[in-house]
């Protein structure tokens, strides 16, 4: 329970207002002076939720907030000067200009991530309170968003999942009665947001969003349930908007007698009244506070607009650890890393992944899996986790509800406090459930944060073409898709021993890893060392050396490549197959080497050809070796259908040994 409420709290609430007003009044006018640019959601009407529950937090709890932030990020402790140099895009602001007003971030006050999709932020607080509860600091996560968020899904299953796991979390929904230009009226059915937390079994409140000490108080009763391990509450904070969605943003759709009387009882104005009728502090003492927080806000708006803009170099840092990891860095030759025979004894694919996992789990205690059905007795789809929960128990191999956004969400969120989280998506095309964490916050935080925040996570995801029957959503490859978005790394093993060396490689790697699992490859086995290796990440492999042609794949299509090769072979054919192992980092060197030498490539993968991966490499090589390619690169991929479920007609749509054969003959008579 919070304290009873006396003058010293009430001022310093009252200040962290003010500062809170200030700020969102001086980037207003930055806006309409045309001294600043962007899109901005002003908080007038809300700064006494922020403000108020910041009394009852320590300073080192965490947040995740949304874009709507002002409030949240003045509130959390992060410096007004490096709040306004991120509004004007400056080297100094608090993510080096490259996230904006919308991707603020300050780790070292506790504020994780400011999020420009709706709700999204609700699964990544889970991760970063799952990480508090693994490593028992005792923090808390506050997660705030709009009345517009609670109607996501992503919200819905960050609940659930906060619920199921009892997490530190206080979901603070931040009703401002428009989810942007629709009223809560018209959106929402339920007469408030905390109502729904019973149907999740947490608690839940509603509050005046307008009463800092209503706020505070329930706040307090929200804190003492996570800091005593009773799980998630879920509060809401009514507090009427007091202008448009955004700055400059028309008012036609608000209720204008409603709107009129939000003014007349704004926050600021009725606690301040407050203020000095209970005697807790005088005109002179505000004036004081105010003119305190005014001049604050200028000097940091001069700070700012005296800053430096971020240097041209800035640009392609922040998007991997190592930036010599970008595909589009120029191409170098990978260091030679010794790595151990690979003996006789023999493990499948699946049980080479299991090893890894194990070893992992073992070996370090910030590795921790999350996904469906991965505990025992099920042990995953394929039994690739069978063991593990029984042998390093249930708190770091983690079962969860089928929730993809919340699995990949907590993920990122523990990988964003330290943890190794590894996330299994039971099949690829599950993991489009979940591309907006995957690809607008795995892949993009680092950056947005300006290399304040890192992902060092892995996405395990089973690609189950070409194995029989599993139809058009459960059997496509997306390698294409991921290797196109900017901070994922993308690997593609196609035997065992790679499967153990690059999944160990992978949680050890810094940045986030879509580690892609072909079905096909699942039950081969092949040999394997009992003892842990990494096989680097964007190190290719040349698995058959030949002189006429080059043949490159990954993953299962490599199945296709080598047994099209070896029929070439038998008419006196000799190509070299290179397995490419990694989509991002890619081995560029190692391709154009044998292109060069060979004069001829076919590229086969499983993935649809048109817009596939293959269609970028054949544009590189033949850019990096015009003239000196003896015929067009060539390209086999899967045919641009959905996947059939008849295994006649899938046995068409994919690339075989036989069109490798046939596309190979066809580039040796190219010229």
């Amino acid at each position: 329970m919070a304290d009873t409420p006396d003058a010293a709290t009430a001022v310093a609430i009252y200040r962290t207002m003010a500062r809170i007003a200030a700020a969102d009044r001086a980037i207003c006018q930055a806006l309409a002076a045309g001294d600043l640019q962007f899109q901005y959601y002003p908080a007038g009407g809300q700064e006494a939720i922020p403000a108020a529950i910041a009394s009852v937090l320590a300073p080192d709890d965490l947040a995740v907030i949304t874009y709507r932030c002002i409030h949240d990020i003045v509130a959390k402790g992060t410096p007004m000067t490096e709040i306004m140099a991120e509004m004007y895009g400056r080297v100094a602001g608090t993510s080096k200009g490259k996230g904006g007003p919308m991707h603020l971030s300050d780790p070292r006050s506790g504020l994780m991530a400011t999020t420009g999709i709706v709700g999204a932020g609700a699964p990544i607080a889970n991760g970063i309170a799952l990480a508090q509860t693994l490593k028992g600091t005792g923090r808390i996560v506050t997660c705030a968003f709009g009345d517009g968020a609670a109607n996501i899904g992503a919200v819905h299953e960050a609940l659930n999942l906060a619920a199921l796991w009892k997490l530190p979390v206080i979901f603070v929904c931040q009703n401002n009665l428009y989810a942007e230009y629709t009223s809560f009226a018209h959106s929402t059915a339920s007469p408030s947001i905390a109502a729904r937390a019973e149907g999740y079994g947490m608690a839940g409140e509603l509050v005046d969003g307008t009463d800092p000490f209503a706020i505070r108080a329930a706040a307090a009763r929200a804190v003492a349930r996570a800091r005593a391990g009773a799980g998630p509450t879920l509060l809401e904070c009514v507090a009427h908007r007091l202008q448009g969605h955004a700055f400059g943003s028309d008012i036609a759709h608000m209720d204008m007698a409603a709107l009129e009387r939000a003014k007349a009882e704004a926050p600021m104005r009725t606690f301040r009244a407050r203020l000095l009728a209970e005697g807790w502090a005088s005109e002179a003492e505000l004036a004081a506070i105010e003119a305190e927080a005014e001049a604050e806000v200028a000097e940091a708006r001069a700070f700012a607009e005296g800053s430096q803009a971020p240097a041209a170099s800035e640009l392609t840092t922040d998007i991997f650890a190592d930036e010599a990891d970008r595909p589009d860095a120029p191409a170098r030759a990978r260091p030679v890393v010794a790595l151990p025979e690979a003996g006789t004894r023999m493990l499948t694919f699946g049980q080479a992944v299991t090893e890894a996992l194990d070893l992992a789990l073992g070996s370090d205690p910030a590795v921790i899996l999350l996904g469906e059905d991965i505990e025992d007795p099920a042990g995953g789809i394929v039994k690739m986790t069978h063991g593990l929960s029984t042998r390093h128990g249930r708190a770091r191999v983690r079962g969860t509800p089928i929730s993809e956004q919340a699995i990949v969400g907590a993920g990122i969120g523990a990988a964003m406090c330290g943890m190794k989280p590894v996330a299994e998506i039971m099949v690829c095309d599950f993991a489009m459930v979940a591309m907006d964490q995957i690809a607008n916050h795995a892949a993009k935080l680092r950056y947005m944060s300006g290399g304040r925040t890192s992902v060092p996570m892995v996405i395990r995801m089973l690609t189950a073409g070409n194995v029989g029957s599993f139809g058009a959503q459960h059997s496509q490859s997306l390698e294409a898709w991921f290797a196109h978005i900017p901070g994922l790394k993308v690997v593609a093993p196609s035997n065992a021993y790679d499967a153990k060396g690059m999944l160990l490689a992978a949680i050890d790697d810094p940045d986030p890893v879509i580690f892609l699992e072909a079905m096909r490859c699942v039950f081969v086995p092949g040999p394997v060392p009992e003892l842990a290796y990494r096989v680097p990440l964007g190190v290719a492999a040349t698995v058959r050396e030949g002189r006429d042609l080059t043949i490159v794949s990954w993953s299962w299509g490599m199945q296709e490549a080598l047994a099209g090769a070896e029929r070439l072979a038998k008419d006196g054919i000799s190509a070299e197959v290179i397995d490419l192992r990694s989509l991002v980092p890619l081995d560029f060197a190692a391709l154009g080497e044998s292109a060069a030498r060979t004069g001829r490539v076919l590229i086969v993968h499983p993935a649809v050809e048109f817009g596939g991966f293959g269609a970028e490499l054949a544009a590189r090589l033949q850019e990096a070796l015009w003239g000196r390619l003896r015929a067009p690169v060539m390209r086999l991929g899967a045919a641009y259908t959905p996947v059939p479920f008849s295994q006649t007609l899938e046995a068409l749509h994919f690339p075989d040994a036989d069109g490798v054969v046939m596309k190979a003959r066809a580039l040796l008579e190219a010229r």
